[in-house]
């Protein structure tokens, strides 16, 4: 009967500007996709070149390289009796566009330029490329002299357009459409169009899963159809970790759900259904007919290819499934957990090393890493050829198999205790025992002789030697004895990720670890040059409650008691000195507006030297990558503040009691 479709949506490991390694990639996901049985495969966004190309883009290599990949599609047999989607970046008319190139049997069906860009966050597309804003319209497009030789073709269709293959209509979205309020599959739906693809570069923000799934189910639930999306997952070089979901969906509900976080670096959902339960679905919807009647067509590309058998009778179709959706505590133990493995054996480094205070920002930290390890164990276990291979590499073991999550921590994590005479025993005793647990090599040692070096040199220079305040020095004086010992432990982190695994009879050196939370960040609330300065920084985009709740997660499901006095511990720096032994620092306070504003301004030139960190929440203070503020501020805000009192001052009015605090 030729009803019965079986399409594939990939999620690819795609690295920026690693032709080599995408291309296997594309082709690993194409063989699987065939070899269950799939007549069309779609990647995901700009996944030839890697969707975090960034600047690159302007780079004419970039497009030049991401030809001489399609080609390579393009010829190989592996491609033959299969549609296949693929994104890259385009040059038409001297304009460069983000695309979908769709080709089947040698020949290049359509490239489908995106319509709308994004252009929020962390997304700077209309930087490098120009949206379609011919709406329906098709153009011809030289192709250069590399693929006319494959292809036999001197044009190909550029544009807005469908294609009709001989059994279906098959219209295209690229990620940031289907957000967008007038998403093409609306009216592409209305005229018939029955399969919708969209390749999507969509990374992941805490809590951000279920809106995507929502979008994707709504998008057939009003106008019927098949919905096929794909995403690119990992981190492919910079702050984003791409979190695959890559899904089907038909009529309103979820058929096919992929994995948001995984070591695959390949993985491929593949579904088979019933053209005729699109059409039924449809028919039953008389306002959307009479809106059909109306609308205007699309250009359709014909394709002398179907996607069902004639004889289709007994093929089985998918049925409906129910998403199952990580919780956040979840989402931070796996997703900055799998952006550290891809951080790690893409740098080609031995570890990492950790400054572990005993506090709950450097636990969280250690607390993902073994997480990570965790995911480690269970990739080979499951066997997965791919990190097995890389955790051998950054072992140096060609025999090695990570089985034990502790034992293959003790092998590549370091976490290093920097006491001073400041710091307490409670701390010094929870950072160990937190170490033991998760198996990391653990290292104390003592800062107090360089600290006195330092601050020697300055007395030798000048003649005066600062003092605490608790020994009747000025905040000033106070506040520099604390930076110093504070930027003495950064220097120390990198002299130790440096030459610990050299002292171990190893080779290589240690990606250090910074723990500064999301909310110091915004305020300020750390030193210029401590240890918030590192490599990379796991927990940078996650708020202290929600670490906090990771702690417990941990708590729970690793069985890390040492978590639990960590947990009820005063948070302090300890950078000034104990009173009998005892913490006499604790800094957090809660922040009013103004305190908060008057200390974000003071301290917002900190974030400019802020350690690359994981992307979790759409209030990152990233500076020139996510938050674009300045960093030199009027901090009296004396017309803001004004406005603020003046409102105050009209609810004390209306209330009748007094709201004002003192907020310095």
């Amino acid at each position: 009967m030729g009803r019965a479709v079986t399409v594939a949506a990939c999620a690819l490991n795609q690295w920026a500007l690693d032709f080599e390694g995408n291309l296997e990639r594309i082709f690993r996901s194409i063989d699987i996709a065939k070899s269950r049985g799939a007549r069309y495969r779609l990647g995901p966004e700009l996944e030839i070149c890697g969707y975090g190309c960034s600047d690159h883009y302007y780079e004419s290599d970039t497009l030049l390289h991401s030809f001489q990949v399609l080609a390579k599609l393009l010829e190989s047999p592996a491609t033959q009796d299969i549609i296949c989607d693929v994104g890259m970046p385009v040059l038409h008319r001297n304009v460069r566009y983000n695309c979908r190139v769709i080709f089947l049997n040698k020949k290049i069906l359509l490239i489908r330029p995106k319509i709308s860009l994004a252009n929020a966050g962390n997304y700077r597309e209309l930087r490098w490329f120009t949206p379609w804003n011919k709406a329906r319209h098709v153009e011809e497009y030289f192709l250069p002299r590399i693929i006319q030789e494959v292809t036999g073709q001197e044009t190909v269709p550029f544009g807005d357009a469908v294609l009709a293959t001989k059994d279906t209509c098959i219209g295209a979205e690229i990620c940031e459409e289907l957000w967008a309020p007038n998403s093409p599959h609306i009216e592409m739906g209305l005229d018939g169009v029955e399969i919708f693809t969209n390749s999507s570069g969509s990374h992941h923000v805490l809590r951000k899963a279920h809106t995507r799934v929502d979008l994707v189910n709504s998008a057939t639930a009003k106008n019927g159809g098949i919905y096929i999306l794909a995403n690119q997952k990992g981190c492919d070089g910079d702050r984003l970790y791409y979190d695959g979901c890559a899904m089907i969906s038909m009529n309103g509900e979820t058929v096919a759900q992929g994995s948001q976080f995984s070591l695959d670096d390949v993985e491929v959902l593949v579904a088979t259904l019933d053209l005729e339960d699109v059409r039924s679905y449809r028919a039953e919807i008389s306002s959307r007919n009479l809106a059909a009647s109306k609308v205007n067509p699309y250009p359709r590309v014909k394709v002398n290819f179907a996607l069902s058998c004639s004889d289709d009778v007994a093929v089985p179709t998918c049925m409906p499934i129910q998403w199952r959706h990580h919780s956040p505590e979840e989402e931070i133990s796996l997703g900055p957990a799998c952006w550290l493995w891809d951080y790690l054996r893409r740098s080609k480094q031995g570890g990492f090393l950790l400054p572990l205070s005993g506090g709950i920002d450097s636990s969280a930290t250690a607390c993902i890493v073994y997480s990570m390890c965790h995911q480690v164990c269970l990739a080979v276990k499951n066997g997965n050829a791919d990190v097995l291979a890389d955790a051998r590499k950054i072992v140096n073991d060609e025999t090695y198999v990570p089985e034990d999550p502790r034992e293959f921590c003790k092998r590549i994590f370091t976490t290093c205790y920097m006491a001073s005479e400041n710091s307490s025993q409670d701390t010094c005793n929870r950072a160990k025992l937190l170490a033991e647990q998760i198996g990391s090599y653990h290292i104390s040692l003592n800062i107090d002789a360089a600290v006195k070096a330092i601050v020697g040199i300055f007395s030798m220079v000048t003649g005066r030697t600062p003092r605490f305040s608790v020994y009747g020095g000025s905040s000033r004086e106070n506040l520099s004895i604390q930076n110093v010992q504070a930027r003495i432990r950064m220097v120390l982190a990198y002299l130790f990720a440096q030459l610990t695994l050299w002292t171990r009879g190893m080779p290589g050196g240690l990606l250090v670890l910074g723990s500064a939370n999301v909310d110091e960040s915004l305020r300020g609330y750390l030193t210029k040059y401590d240890c918030s300065s590192a490599d990379i920084n796991p927990i940078g985009g996650i708020s202290k409650t929600d670490l906090k709740n990771f702690i417990q997660y941990c708590i729970e499901n690793f069985q890390l008691t040492a978590l639990r006095s960590i947990m009820s511990a005063p948070p302090t720096a300890e950078l000034e000195p104990l009173v009998d032994g005892q913490v006499a620092q604790t800094d957090e306070v809660a922040s009013k507006v103004k305190h908060f504003f008057r200390m974000y301004s003071i301290n917002r030139h900190k974030m400019t030297t802020l350690t690359p960190s994981y992307h979790a929440e759409n209030y990152s203070p990233d500076d020139n990558r996510f938050d674009l503020r300045p960093f030199l501020y009027n901090t009296t805000w004396s017309w803001q503040f004004r406005c603020i009192d003046n409102q105050v001052s009209k609810l004390e009015k209306k209330e009748g009691v007094s709201l004002v605090e003192d907020v310095d």
